[in-house]
């Protein structure tokens, strides 16, 4: 196709895979580093060093570390970016690389981003807000001035990069990530574009960490130690986390044509909600039910072939209560319920963190073996959580798990290809 015809007919039928994976996480950065902490059920959450935190009620928090930009972005381009632009970038160059894709003249006008961010450049935002109010507009460096909307990171993949297609930022709350990946899929199918890198970013400040002690976010909200425990008795909030994820994703037929063997399909996907106050989780789990049963019946698929779940749960009470009596009455008439796991006990909660989580579970479609629950060790209900080590398993059918204060849902359904040929 000349990259004068950016558009096309395809058939909403068009199947939709994963072939490449980039990530620049609290875990490790790149695929083969992340992917060995993962399935060694390591953690990522340490003391907060990339600010005092001493002044807050919590002092732990998921970083990235031993990040050079340097390694990933151009001189010329380096300077004009933020943290979480640098993330972005270095995490999409990360997925072009792992899915053997060269961006040039007859692909980059169907090559996109699309982007989910919760809070957005948040260092940023917080600099030019102080400058403004303590010196003034004349005081204000107009680098940094771009840099403050949302939609700068995804630009600046673009620009470093060199793709044009569809460039989209999605801020969705706590499944920005996972409802970027929706509409990804949704362009894919549709012909708007041939590849797509999505997922989701979000960093670490000062103003967001205090912001979310604001709102009584963060571990520890009560007696009990500080810590990120999802699902358990003892979880007394969430862990604050950073870091980007990002899936390269483009049509069965194309990657087949380029000689690339996927990592997964994604066969479903499913949005709901529940309205609930702005900053606080559902408590009732009608809606993600509903949603789940929405995202089956897109794939196609029953309650009993979902064999893997990689879950929502944080560590706080009211969202993992919610979450697990979801599953537990939607998955009662199975015969063997699925697995489940969390990722944020390992790498926190950031928001955004479902591009994280999507890579982290096509990795698991691939190698067959799902992570175990860090921080997990006495269950709220009597599901088949993973925990204290991987559990070596054939997966055919996983949900992605996305659910955010306010009452919204975003799942998706990762299918292996072999079952679907």
């Amino acid at each position: 196709m000349s990259p004068n015809e950016p558009f096309r007919h395809v058939a909403e039928s068009q199947r939709v895979v994963i072939t490449g994976l980039g990530m620049v996480t609290p875990l490790g950065i790149g695929k083969e580093a992340f992917s060995e902490r993962l399935f060694a059920g390591a953690g990522a959450i340490s003391e907060v060093s990339l600010f005092d935190a001493a002044a807050f009620p919590s002092h732990l928090a998921a970083e990235v570390k031993n990040f050079s930009p340097r390694d990933f972005i151009s001189i010329k381009n380096l300077r004009r970016m933020d943290k979480l632009s640098l993330l972005t970038t270095a995490a999409a160059r990360l997925a072009l690389e792992d899915a053997g894709l060269v961006v040039d003249g007859a692909n980059r006008d169907r090559t996109g981003i699309i982007l989910g961010t919760s809070f957005g450049p948040t260092d940023v935002t917080a600099q030019l807000a102080e400058i403004l109010i303590m010196k003034g507009p004349p005081f204000v460096n107009p680098i940094i001035v771009p840099n403050t909307v949302m939609n700068a990171p995804a630009g600046h993949a673009s620009i470093e990069l060199g793709f044009r297609g569809v460039n989209t930022t999605v801020t969705q709350y706590a499944v920005s990530g996972e409802t970027a990946l929706a509409y990804a899929v949704m362009e894919i199918r549709r012909g708007s574009a041939d590849y797509i890198l999505a997922g989701g970013a979000d960093i670490l400040s000062p103003f967001y960490y205090e912001a979310l002690t604001k709102f009584r976010a963060l571990s520890p909200l009560d007696g009990n130690p500080e810590g990120c425990r999802p699902f358990d008795k003892a979880g007394n909030g969430a862990v604050a986390g950073e870091g980007c994820g990002l899936l390269c994703l483009e049509s069965l037929e194309s990657a087949l044509k380029r000689g690339r063997r996927p990592y997964c399909e994604i066969t479903g996907v499913g949005m709901g909600s529940s309205p609930t106050a702005p900053m606080d989780w559902p408590h009732d789990p009608a809606g993600a039910i509903r949603t789940l049963r929405r995202t089956l019946t897109n794939a196609g698929l029953a309650a009993g072939d979902i064999q893997a779940i990689s879950a929502a749960a944080n560590g706080g009470r009211i969202l993992d209560a919610m979450e697990a009596a979801a599953y537990g009455d939607m998955f009662a008439g199975a015969e063997e319920g699925p697995l489940i796991t969390s990722l944020k006990g390992a790498v926190g909660e950031s928001f955004s963190g479902g591009g994280i989580r999507a890579c982290a579970l096509a990795l698991s479609m691939e190698q067959g073996a799902l992570p175990p629950t860090v921080g997990l060790s006495d269950p709220l209900r009597p599901l088949a959580f993973v925990r204290g080590k991987t559990k070596t398993m054939n997966i055919e059918h996983a949900l992605l798990a996305g659910i955010s204060f306010g009452g919204t849902y975003a799942y998706t359904i990762f299918s292996s290809c072999r079952c679907r040929q």
